[in-house]
């Protein structure tokens, strides 16, 4: 049986037992006041984070959207470079292709010429020389024709009816030895332009220009003083430039003026600006001999309108041609 001493025992360990038991229940208020405020502290920074991190997300928002937007203008340019590399590609294979059939060809020229007998390139040279001889022969009889502006100065007189049709006809030979030119005017020897709306302006050279033009003259009926000086002095004034090439010809049949040497001392002043330059235009003249074909009329006038153009052509760098018949 037990004694009173062992219950003793019992009892003074199981006093001991709860004793640390509440010394135990003492503490843990304290560790757990503590636990919770690291927890807030723990809180109150991922709270403080997560603010920051929301701010921030409209910043990397953007910049990933400029960076998309950056990638898309790469890719863009290099579909256009690829494009362009593509191109060049299938030039530079043109090119070559077009080289090989460039270098076979140039052979080729290189053998038929080389094959050329002394016969042919003799040949050759007679045909080149009267290909530049063709406007010789014509009506311009050797006139140059190395201008690009061409100025008509006719003579409507009265005399000058019995030539008209060959009048015409010797316009439309001058401006065939013209295929092109960049400007065309026509005036009678008084100076009146045959177009009023081209007064003091040149007149378009086209096909349609030419036709007008020679379907105006076969009708033209404008009276003059059948004397060329006029119209030669207000085409030198208003249509002479340095940078333009002109030839002038002047049809008449007859010269009513009172002094030859005025004329000529009058057309040297106005059309050579300095002595020892060449003329601002070229003066061509073609003399009609209306009155050597007309019975009991003096000739007079006819002869002082070749000596006239004569003078003047030659010093003014051009060709005076005297017709023989008015047909």
């Amino acid at each position: 049986m037990f004694s009173l001493s062992f219950l003793d025992c019992i009892c003074c360990g199981f006093g001991a037992i709860i004793l640390l038991l509440v010394l135990s229940k003492i503490g843990e208020p304290r560790a757990l006041e503590k636990t919770r405020l690291d927890l807030d502290a723990l809180i109150a920074a991922l709270q403080q984070e997560l603010f920051e991190i929301r701010g921030e997300t409209p910043i990397l928002t953007r910049e990933v959207e400029t960076r998309v937007a950056r990638l898309a203008e790469a890719e863009t340019e290099v579909a256009r470079l690829g494009g362009d590399l593509s191109e060049i590609e299938s030039e530079f294979r043109s090119s070559r292709q077009l080289s090989e059939v460039n270098d076979i060809v140039e052979g080729r020229l290189a053998a038929a010429l080389q094959a050329l007998s002394e016969e042919m390139k003799r040949l050759q040279a007679q045909v080149e020389a009267a290909h530049a001889r063709r406007f010789e022969d014509d009506l311009v009889g050797g006139i140059p024709v190395d201008s690009e502006y061409v100025i008509f100065i006719i003579d409507t007189s009265g005399s000058m009816d019995l030539a008209w049709p060959l009048v015409v006809k010797k316009m439309a030979q001058v401006l065939d030895a013209y295929p092109r030119v960049k400007g065309v005017q026509v005036m009678n020897d008084d100076g009146q332009y045959m177009f009023s709306s081209y007064a003091g302006k040149w007149i378009p050279d086209t096909p349609a220009r030419r036709k007008a033009i020679l379907e105006r003259l076969s009708g033209w009926d404008a009276v003059s003083n059948s004397s060329p000086v006029e119209g030669i002095e207000r085409a030198i004034k208003v249509f002479a430039a340095p940078d333009k090439q002109i030839s002038l010809y002047v049809f008449g049949d007859a010269f009513t003026g009172d002094s030859i040497k005025d004329v000529v001392l009058s057309a040297r002043r106005l059309n050579r600006q300095n002595p020892g330059q060449p003329p601002r235009v070229r003066i061509h003249a073609i003399g009609f001999p209306t009155e050597f074909v007309t019975p009991g009329v003096s000739e007079i006038t006819s002869v002082r309108f070749a000596t006239l153009m004569r003078v003047v052509c030659r010093e003014n760098g051009g060709t005076f041609v005297g017709l023989n018949d008015t047909k």
